[in-house]
């Protein structure tokens, strides 16, 4: 049977000794007063949530599926309603929203830290509350003021879910293209039609009401992504007292059977002139929509990270236990016929890949995380600009990195585990499973490195690059005195030059054919994520080394050399691939392939 432990210390560690999140707490005034024990107990209390109530549902939830009933009724697997219960009994739904709506207030950096252990716990159970933070966020920056009355409260805690309804059967990446309508009606409100796929958290029976996000065009709509509008389309329609009454004409059609995340409901949503309310101004739905989306993929980003934790937990317990052969050394065990698989060379290759991708991973994402509260609430304008830019050039790197990563990281504790991994009964192979949909949904891989190499780094000139490359410089400046720090710097400097070079190369190759930053955009992702991760674990060996007597610290040094010894040099292909330009990918005639 699989297990699961929260990371308290390593999440300690970034919190408090790499973020010093009490201190950047008193330059945002609604977090002021908050501090370090307030922030632990917290997580604490989440990591027993998430461990003792949805994870022993986790294996139970992917082998039972949801069930179609019929006539768009939908029901979670067992338990699955009564834990989310539980959920908003406890108040975690409203953890990080507004106080003004019933929410607790905190930082989006703690809503981060809890929803990586419910991923860690149950990926599938945790998309329904994900779903609703994203309507949420949505409808906090762009609704109207009836709207956030009438919905927010619910959401908030938790009483009403929210889903995002985009991709449509023929309109996936593509969103310029849906054809969903919404026809004014005479009361103001709008009679919206067409058909959504591929909706997680679309139907179920977990709360009274499930508020879809629509993407729609009105009668007046332009082309393209300039005529998209955003409505609100609620499952049972309001009443005035706040209760859910008339049942809407929106209706799950039928479910999806998946790869993966088996207990989460992805729907196809039927509207037949359902009744929806505009969000924000006709046809500027797309930057509504981008709150969500962005969001969203930061999310991915935290599904990834726990995955990819709980299956390191899973492949390091069996590696300590499983006896195989002899170490090459000589035998360690020799009251035993066998040594545990640890002492193998390569057992330990895989188990150091998966901590040194969760370590980084977990820096990065808590990171963003206390970046998204510094972009709305520090007191300084400037920081809180810098900040919102930084999030904006990361946002691509948490999505796809961390996902890449986790998807190699959930495969290498599958062969950890060897054949008994190919098993449903040890659970690891439903990590590998769940983790494949990460880099597909909220954007494909491709996509966000598409979104890096053009929007977010050419676009502007490398302004948002730039920023980040002067953080990696002012570390590098601080550490000069420190001879320590030379094994980690050396290689920080080298992948940040070449970053440099790659990137002005890239550029003046896309001016003659934008074919070459399609061919670069995924290596070019690669070694940009290389370099962020390089300056986290510089970051984190700087820390380690002013501890050099205590195992944890002990630990996250090796864990910091292996990353700059035996991951950091994928760069030197991924670098050459990028290089190698876009002839031999678009020479051959499609009707050749």
């Amino acid at each position: 049977m699989p297990q699961y432990t929260p990371p308290l210390r390593d999440m300690q560690f970034v919190l408090h000794e790499m973020l010093n999140v009490e201190q950047a707490f008193k330059e945002m005034p609604p977090h002021a007063d908050l501090d370090a024990d307030t922030v632990n107990s917290v997580i604490e209390e989440a990591g027993k949530f998430a461990a003792n109530v949805i994870f022993p549902l986790n294996q139970s939830g992917d082998e039972e599926g949801c069930t179609y009933v019929g006539d768009g009724v939908v029901k979670a697997p067992k338990g699955f309603k009564e834990a989310y219960a539980q959920y908003c009994e406890a108040g975690w739904p409203s953890l990080s929203c507004d106080p003004d709506f019933g929410g607790q207030g905190l930082p989006e950096l703690v809503n981060n830290v809890l929803y990586e252990m419910l991923n860690s716990a149950n990926q599938a159970w945790t998309m329904y509350p994900g779903l609703s933070h994203g309507a949420y966020a949505a409808l906090i920056a762009r609704g109207s003021a009836e709207l956030k009355q009438t919905y927010l409260p619910k959401i908030v805690s938790g009483e009403w879910t929210g889903t995002m309804c985009l991709t449509e059967p023929h309109a996936g990446t593509d969103l310029g293209i849906i054809r969903t309508k919404a026809e004014p009606n005479a009361d103001g409100t709008y009679a919206i039609s067409g058909t959504k796929i591929f909706i997680s958290a679309g139907e179920h029976d977990l709360s009274a009401n499930i508020i879809h996000l629509v993407l729609a065009r009105l009668p007046d709509a332009p082309a393209g992504t300039k005529g998209i509008s955003l409505f609100i389309v609620p499952k049972f329609i309001p009443n005035a007292d706040g209760t859910p009454g008339e049942r809407n004409t929106v209706k799950c059609a039928s479910i999806e059977h998946k790869m993966g995340i088996h207990g989460n409901a992805t729907s196809v949503i039927n509207l037949d002139g359902a009744k929806g309310w505009l969000v924000g101004e006709p046809h500027k739905g797309m930057s509504a929509m981008f709150i969500m989306m962005n969001g969203a993929r930061l999310g991915v980003g935290m599904q990834s990270l726990g995955l990819g934790e709980v299956a390191y937990q899973n492949s390091l317990a069996y590696a300590r236990e499983r006896l195989q052969s002899r170490a090459l050394t000589g035998p360690k065990l020799k009251d035993k016929p066998a040594d545990p698989i640890i002492v193998h060379p390569d057992v330990r290759r895989m188990l150091l890949t998966q901590k040194a991708y969760n370590e980084a991973g977990r820096f990065l994402t808590y990171w963003v995380g206390l970046m998204i509260d510094q972009s709305h609430k520090h007191t300084d304008e400037k920081v809180r600009e810098d900040a919102d830019e930084l999030v904006a050039l990361l946002t691509p790197i948490v999505k796809a990195f961390i996902t890449d990563n986790a998807f190699e990281s959930t495969n290498l504790g599958m062969q950890v585990f060897g054949g008994h991994g190919f098993i449903k009964e040890t659970g690891v192979e439903q990590y590998v499973r769940d983790a494949r949909i990460n880099l597909i949904y909220e954007g494909t891989n491709t996509i966000q490195s598409l979104d890096l190499i053009s929007r977010k780094v050419l676009l502007d000139g490398g302004k948002k690059l730039m920023k980040f490359g002067k953080l990696v410089q002012d570390f590098i400046k601080a550490q000069a005195g420190t001879p320590e720090m030379k094994e980690f710097i050396e290689p920080l400097m080298d992948i940040g030059d070449k970053v440099t070079k790659l990137t002005a190369e890239l550029g003046q190759k896309a001016m003659k054919n934008p074919d070459e930053l399609g061919a670069a955009a995924v290596p070019y992702l690669r070694v940009v994520g290389h370099l962020v991760y390089s300056y986290l674990w510089a970051r984190m060996a700087a820390v380690a080394l002013a501890k050099p007597e205590d195992d944890f610290y002990k630990a996250k040094l090796a864990t910091a050399r292996f990353y700059f010894a035996k991951l950091l040099p994928e760069t030197a292909y991924q670098i050459r691939s990028a290089r190698a330009g876009s002839d031999t990918l678009m020479a051959l005639d499609a009707a050749l392939f």
